[in-house]
């Protein structure tokens, strides 16, 4: 039975679908002016995995990940390049497609930009004014009237009275209030905008989301998430003006991952200390960096160091070291392992526990696999089964096993080829000595019944 932390209610709820075996889930999308961080990386990664267990579930998942292609930032990433706004978001989400694909990342079932439904974003105004919950204000702009919503303060759990103006709230005396936020602004001299009936302007972030996940998901929908960032005053405000336009409730289900830190703080563009998903992908395996992504429940914090990625990998190595030369076959049913598997994710997705329980069924091939190959097969398939609910240990053993190397794989052979020379000549000093060159070049070697392989040490 399926239990999700609700950050709305602040506790784990038995899950239920609006609709029985259909789910549909949103997750805020990235703003694309610059490419995407290991920040990024967690939200989209955890996201990823919740949707492919929902459907190992057996549901069927319309997932929707937008992008935002008008912002502030990207108007002025795209002034400081000289170049066009449409030239910097296509360049970026290119680069996110990449960085997403390396990662494995399912791609969503849609995936909405917010300059494709400015007509529909003009009309959620026109509800919400109409239903008495917005204004027009001295400005011209169009603001959400913050008071008249009494729920608002339910997502982020903050006390209306006690909330103060500051870097997330922008006063200006065009509002009735300083907590009003802005649903539609005019447009500025050489900025985007679009035709409304409050004249030329262009849509706030807030709104952008509720516009695109109510219209391809209908009103009301079972899963919305994102960052811990993103609850306040993104979601609360999302919460706010589509409630107030459709007098529904809007979402069953919040969901919010926790923040990846560099030296305890928040990964984040604005902070100026973020680590780019190409620039460590230079460096380190794609799957090292999943892994280490789901090493974690994806509520708490991840701290990140480039020595934490190094000792990753040899997680991922005793995994692949457990599926080498079985042969195929189908995966063991009714194991208990899956079952326990199972277990751990319906607790909130607990990724930690459910990976501690493949290094068990890891452990088990290698017990098997001696006196019962056809069991270890079955057990390695049911591995890179559950492994795959997870997006890892889908790839070729040999392959992950022997990739990185900053060394001549040409070498590594020839020196294999000399050491299996000397052994059949019986020159054992020889072997040694080249079996110990190449655990200085960080190869490992492995006799086996079907010859020699190897692998890299870290």
């Amino acid at each position: 039975m399926l239990k999700i932390f609700n950050t709305l209610t602040r506790e784990k709820e038995v899950f239920k679908p609006i609709h029985a075996g259909k789910i549909g889930m949103y997750v805020c999308g990235v703003t694309v002016y610059d490419y995407c961080h290991l920040g990024h990386a967690r939200t989209y990664t955890s996201a990823d995995v919740i949707v492919r267990y929902l459907q190992y579930l057996g549901y069927d998942v319309n997932y929707v990940r937008n992008i935002t292609d008008i912002d502030d930032k990207i108007i002025k990433r795209a002034n400081e390049n000289n170049e066009s706004v449409t030239n910097v978001t296509n360049r970026f989400i290119q680069a996110m497609h990449e960085d997403f694909k390396a990662l494995n990342l399912i791609e969503p079932n849609q995936e909405p930009r917010a300059t494709d439904y400015i007509s529909r974003m003009i009309a959620l105004v026109e509800k919400i004014i109409a239903n008495g919950h917005a204004y027009v204000g001295k400005s011209g702009d169009v603001y959400f009237d913050v008071r008249s919503f009494s729920p608002y303060g339910c997502l982020s759990h903050h006390d209306i009275e006690q909330l103060q103006s500051g870097a997330r709230v922008e006063v200006v005396e065009a509002k009735r209030d300083p907590l009003d936020f802005v649903l539609w602004k005019l447009t500025k001299p050489d900025e985007p905008c679009w035709e409304s009936p409050w004249g030329k302007g262009r849509p706030g972030w807030h709104l952008e989301c509720s516009a695109m996940s109510m219209e391809l998901l209908g009103e009301q929908f079972d899963i919305h998430g994102g960052g811990r960032d993103l609850i306040f005053p993104h979601h609360e405000n999302e919460i706010a003006q589509s409630q107030a336009a459709t007098k529904k409730p809007f979402v069953t289900i919040w969901i919010h991952g926790g923040f990846l830190q560099i030296d305890k703080e928040k990964m984040s563009k604005s902070l100026g200390n973020f680590v780019t998903i190409r620039d460590v992908l230079l460096l380190h395996d794609a799957e090292v960096i999943r892994y280490l992504l789901l090493a974690s429940h994806y509520r708490s914090a991840l701290i990140y160091t480039d020595d934490v990625l190094k000792q990753t990998r040899q997680s991922l190595v005793r995994l692949y070291t457990a599926l080498r030369f079985l042969p195929a076959a189908p995966a063991e049913e009714n194991s208990p392992f899956e079952e326990k598997f199972t277990e751990a994710m319906d607790d909130d997705f607990n990724t930690p526990i459910a990976l501690s329980h493949l290094f068990e069924l890891a452990h088990e091939i290698q017990r098997v696999r001696e006196n019962d190959l056809e069991k270890a097969a079955s057990l390695g398939a049911l591995l890179k089964k559950l492994g795959g609910v997870l997006g890892v240990i889908q790839s070729d053993p040999e392959a992950f096993l022997q990739s990185g190397a900053s060394v001549d794989l040409a070498k590594i052979e020839r020196l294999i080829a000399a050491r299996n020379a000397a052994r059949k000549e019986k020159n054992w000093a020889e072997a040694d000595r080249i079996r110990q060159e190449l655990t200085r070049m960080a190869i490992v070697i492995e006799d086996g019944p079907a010859g020699t392989t190897w692998k890299r040490l870290k």
